[in-house]
């Protein structure tokens, strides 16, 4: 995962997922703008480049303290390796797993408790969408992180269309601002106005080089959290730049 931060900004702008391996290279043999950070999953210990502070983060993390759960990582162990941050909610552990929304909510809990940021991912099924219910479902699933964590503070909300994700279609930029908006919007009304002004809401699901631009114009898109494209170096070049020169007014 990349940030991106401007001067002015309460939301940094997270710029991607980054699975390539060779993140330094990626980072030294194209032309980004000067003040990012990335998150890379710890696939392999990465170097310090000459424009970034990297920092690790796991896709995955257990709900509470080590135990007998074979095949799960703890908070402490990400903590352990150099993980500063965690992937939570993702479309796959949702669908695929069976974690429920409140187990999800937990989870978020305690890796905040142990000092790991949480990108707390959200997003609706295409029959969800199709039946109306895209913003039942995501505030749903913001409530029970709501109902969970102690504060905000090292929280990013990644909108996620499960229909979009990996599958080449990409929400169109009314589509996504229309769901980023109306999160937004949930924060003020449920959480905070302070809350809702300061989180960073990054959008998923098949970003890529050519749609990126449009997407980034967005008010409420902060940023991308990008799979497949990240694995190109010059098409996430053109990713991560295109938020370089947003602004979001403090």
């Amino acid at each position: 995962m990349a940030t991106m931060s401007s001067t002015i900004s309460h939301r940094p702008h997270f710029t991607g997922l980054v699975r390539s391996t060779t993140t330094s290279s990626f980072v030294n043999n194209h032309n980004l703008n000067n003040n990012l950070r990335f998150v890379v999953p710890p696939r392999k210990q990465q170097q310090q480049s000459r424009v970034v502070a990297m920092a690790g983060t796991g896709t995955n993390c257990w709900v509470g303290k080590g135990g007998a759960f074979t095949g799960e990582i703890s908070g402490e162990q990400l903590k352990d390796i150099g993980c500063k941050w965690v992937i939570l909610g993702h479309s796959e552990r949702r669908h695929v797993i069976g974690e429920t929304d409140e187990f999800i909510g937990k989870k978020a809990a305690y890796a905040l408790s142990q000092g790991l940021g949480v990108m707390a991912c959200i997003g609706e099924l295409l029959e969800e969408r199709e039946a109306g219910k895209t913003f039942d479902v995501c505030y749903k699933q913001l409530k029970a992180y709501a109902d969970a964590v102690p504060n905000w503070d090292d929280i990013v909300i990644a909108y996620e269309p499960v229909w979009a994700i990996g599958t080449g279609k990409v929400a169109t930029p009314q589509q996504a601002q229309e769901v980023h908006v109306a999160v937004r919007d949930w924060l003020k009304k449920n959480v905070s106005e302070d809350v809702a002004s300061k989180t960073r809401i990054i959008y998923g699901g098949s970003v890529n080089g050519g749609n990126c631009a449009e997407l980034a114009k967005q008010e409420d898109i902060d940023g991308f959290l990008v799979g497949g494209a990240s694995l190109k170096g010059p098409e996430f070049a053109t990713i991560v730049n295109s938020v370089a020169s947003k602004k979001v007014a403090a």
